[in-house]
């Protein structure tokens, strides 16, 4: 069996592809698979979690090597820990890790696992996974996904006004008659940004949302990826714009190399 884990202190995006990568080495070894802790996606999405994980024998700790998870179960699995590369600042540089092929039987795995090399060649099936209520959206919708919160605390991360001004100019450019809808987990910090346009704070509402339009410009955030590279797969004419260098766009530089996906466009 392998067992992924959704961490209590993260997103959504973060606990899919936690989730995705789980299933997809699971489906991939011909193992069972299981899920840890509480999925904050219930509301909307309901997943299959696989088989309950078995209790046995020793303790775990997180992917930082620091923190214990007291609600993790006892057990006697090996853990894999994606591998990091840290810079001379210490800042982590996210990188795909091939020895995830390698991960043998009854092991435990955490990592952030967003690089397309761990799960693109399953986004069939992993449409099924993630299945989720359709929407009829306007031919003519764009959606942004604009994250707020805490990344706003952060100049290195946080997108700036000029951002989504350009990546609005480029989707009139291939549509003249693009609306706009902003979908984000701050609508307060939004409405400054976009105080034209209608804001929704509704996490099955934006999920399905960036899921189902043929356009979306979006911020770097995790909880954007996964439903836009399904469209991308569903629908070979939507159009995805996304910051370059993604968590470094206003310092230009790639320290989280696993979140280029080829078919968005970026600037």
């Amino acid at each position: 069996m392998i067992l992924g884990y959704f961490h209590k202190g993260s997103g959504l995006g973060n606990q899919l592809h936690r989730y995705v990568a789980t299933r997809v080495l699971a489906k991939d070894k011909d193992y069972d698979f299981g899920m840890l802790g509480q999925f904050k996606g219930d509301d909307f999405m309901k997943i299959d979690k696989g088989k309950e994980a078995p209790k046995m024998g020793v303790t775990y700790f997180d992917i930082t090597g620091r923190t214990l998870l007291p609600e993790f179960p006892q057990t006697d699995f090996g853990v894999f820990l994606e591998n990091n590369i840290k810079d001379e600042f210490g800042n982590v540089l996210r990188w795909y890790d091939p020895e995830f092929n390698f991960i043998e039987d009854n092991t435990i795995i955490d990592g952030e696992f967003q690089d397309e090399r761990y799960f693109g060649h399953r986004l069939k099936e992993i449409d099924e996974w993630l299945k989720v209520e359709s929407m009829q959206l306007d031919e003519n919708l764009c959606i942004i996904g604009f994250r707020g919160g805490e990344f706003a605390l952060y100049p290195d991360l946080f997108l700036p006004k000029e951002y989504w001004a350009e990546a609005k100019v480029l989707m009139l450019q291939n549509n003249i008659n693009m609306k706009f809808e902003v979908h984000t987990d701050d609508p307060e910090l939004a409405q400054k940004f976009f105080p034209d346009y209608k804001i929704i704070h509704d996490i099955g509402i934006n999920w399905r949302s960036v899921r189902y339009s043929k356009y979306a410009i979006i911020a770097n955030s995790s909880f954007y990826i996964l439903p836009r590279l399904l469209q991308h797969y569903s629908n070979k004419n939507a159009f995805t714009v996304s910051p370059r260098y993604w968590a470094r766009r206003n310092t230009k530089v790639w320290s989280m190399p696993q979140n280029y996906y080829k078919c968005f466009t970026y600037l």
